[in-house]
């Protein structure tokens, strides 16, 4: 652990208890950072604070389902009483739910707004107070490149969160400029976490490679690590952005391009 990049900050990761969000908390606690681990579960986050703390870091858990004001408020009220300040608020948390628009239903749509999109609402809304008493910090969200920039069948709800993800960080990023609180995200395309194991199975993982760029499916530290520098002082002149990580997924025309197989020719010029 270096200990360097976020030494002395207070971060607030969100679904740190699996996947992407463990891999951030480890990866802020790594720099330095005072990471209080938001989950739903007890158990996997109670396993990300123990290796964080294994490691020589400094982590609290705070188990909460973060689709409620009053689950929010709570991570928000406990992290203050643990180390007294909010300098990186990471909100990664995100619902799955999903099924094809004819199959739509109202509650379903409700959960995955809720923790998706107006957790970014409410999280953001609780900790500027506390950022602009402290001269400043830092909001990032988790996006998704499903939604902003590519759809899949089966996905509108989560698609649709998402879109509105892009537009919060835009307009709060304007609100929150002069106040030295920048507002920036990550949009993620395949990542290898457990909700990568409920889309897909080996076999289908290995399909999807083959249309990457890469060639195969990202990890959840490619995340962490665009995450730190959203959070580092090197992107205090960074707000209102996306970074996509997605190993070049979302840049074929066609996925027809990534196929040798098919003897598509260069366009030539006249």
């Amino acid at each position: 652990m270096s200990k360097d990049k976020l030494a002395g900050k207070v971060a607030i990761v969100t679904g740190a208890g699996q996947g992407i969000g463990e891999a951030i908390a480890k990866v802020f606690a790594g720099e330095g950072a005072k990471v209080v681990v938001a989950t739903r579960t007890e158990k996997s986050g109670r396993d990300t604070v123990d290796q964080i703390k294994a490691a020589s870091g400094e982590a609290t858990l705070v188990t909460a389902d973060v689709g409620s004001v009053e689950a929010v408020n709570n991570v928000v009220d406990k992290t203050l009483a643990a180390y007294g300040r909010i300098d990186v608020m990471v909100h990664n948390a995100a619902s799955f739910l999903g099924g094809m628009i004819e199959e739509y239903k109202d509650e379903d749509l409700d959960t995955v707004l809720a923790v998706n999109l107006k957790a970014c609402f409410r999280f953001t809304h609780a900790c500027i107070p506390h950022m602009k008493k402290q001269g400043g910090g830092r909001i990032l969200i988790t996006s998704s490149v499903t939604g902003p920039r590519v759809g899949m069948p089966g996905t509108a709800y989560y698609a649709a969160s998402k879109s509105g993800v892009s537009g919060f960080i835009r307009t709060a990023a304007l609100e929150l400029a002069r106040d030295n609180i920048t507002v920036n995200g990550v949009e993620p395309g395949f990542i290898l976490t457990p909700a990568m194991d409920l889309l897909a199975d080996a076999e289908g993982k290995a399909a999807m490679a083959k249309y990457i760029p890469k060639g195969h499916l990202g990890e959840p530290n490619d995340i962490a690590y665009a995450m730190l520098y959203l959070a580092s002082a090197e992107a205090k002149y960074v707000t209102g952005q996306t970074i996509v990580v997605d190993g070049g997924s979302t840049l074929p025309e066609s996925p027809v391009y990534m196929d040798e197989t098919e003897g598509v020719q260069t366009p030539q010029g006249s």
